[in-house]
């Protein structure tokens, strides 16, 4: 019987795409050819994905997915080549399995992990759902969440090219359908504003140095004094932070109050802390 080394299962791998198992199957059967593994795998259907991870994928789509308590949550994005196949019922089942992996399983070491529903590991779902469709596809960004009180939620826009996952977490159990809403609602309006972070103390200093030299260079345009250039700076960042924190912007489905104070309302009437610290935003 002919010795399969590692470096051979490497190189049939890197050829054809196809899961690492899988290729040392087709060598073993094929008593170590590597062409002859390569016309193995095309006939089971497994090297239609051949290459194709040299193909761009400009498209794709966010799923989210959450545990029945609402105490887990499991976003992923996930690119393809056409919008057509993000599209299809089938790419969208993976996405949705997918989620519900990383909302089980969480995201580390995602292409190895056992499959928590169905056989083999996400590498072979991925392989597999790549050679059905015909088309390269790439998980870009994979995020489990967990709290112990409160609930965690997920909007998709219609398109499902964007995706936002909100923990709210509480100080005592809430099982609230208004907490439920609450969190979608907030994560909708993550959605459809840019959005950097939850707090102005979130804002890491990289962005806020960068806009300061661009508000610095424009206010010096304006030839007044230092002190005057000062305040101008200081005026346009705490504009500028505003516009980029979930929490002092005005809430999208009613501009006449904030984010935080939609939060602070919702808390008084359930009568608990509602903590919105952190949320997830995956984009194409």
């Amino acid at each position: 019987m002919t010795t399969i080394t590692a470096s051979a299962v490497k190189d049939l791998r890197e050829i054809t795409g196809v899961a690492m198992m899988d290729c040392k199957k087709a060598l073993v059967e094929t008593n170590g050819d590597i062409e002859a593994a390569q016309d193995y795998l095309r006939k089971k259907g497994q090297a239609k994905a051949l290459k194709k991870s040299a193909r761009d994928t400009s498209e794709g789509a966010v799923c989210f997915a959450t545990s029945a308590d609402g105490k887990s949550a499991g976003l992923v994005k996930v690119a393809c080549e056409t919008d057509f196949v993000s599209r299809n019922e089938k790419f969208q089942a993976f996405i949705k399995q997918l989620a519900n992996q990383v909302c089980e399983k969480g995201a580390d070491n995602l292409l190895t992990q056992p499959l928590v529903a169905g056989e083999g590991d996400v590498e072979t779902l991925l392989t597999g759902t790549i050679a059905e469709l015909g088309e390269n596809m790439q998980i870009l960004d994979s995020r489990k969440m967990e709290i112990s009180n409160g609930t965690i939620g997920g909007y998709i826009h219609s398109n499902g090219k964007i995706g936002v996952a909100v923990p709210l977490e509480t100080d005592q159990p809430c099982d609230d359908v208004r907490l439920e809403t609450l969190a979608r609602d907030i994560a909708m309006h993550i959605a459809a504003f840019p959005a950097e972070a939850v707090k102005a103390d979130q804002v890491s200093s990289e962005v806020l140095e960068k806009e300061k030299d661009v508000f610095t260079a424009q206010a010096r345009e304006s030839g007044k004094a230092d002190n005057i250039i000062e305040k101008m700076i200081g005026g346009r960042l705490n504009k500028f932070l505003k516009e980029i924190c979930v929490e002092s912007q005005p809430f999208v489905k009613d501009p006449q109050v904030s984010v935080s104070q939609l939060v602070e309302n919702t808390a008084k009437e359930l009568g608990v802390k509602i903590n919105f610290n952190t949320f997830e935003k995956y984009q194409f």
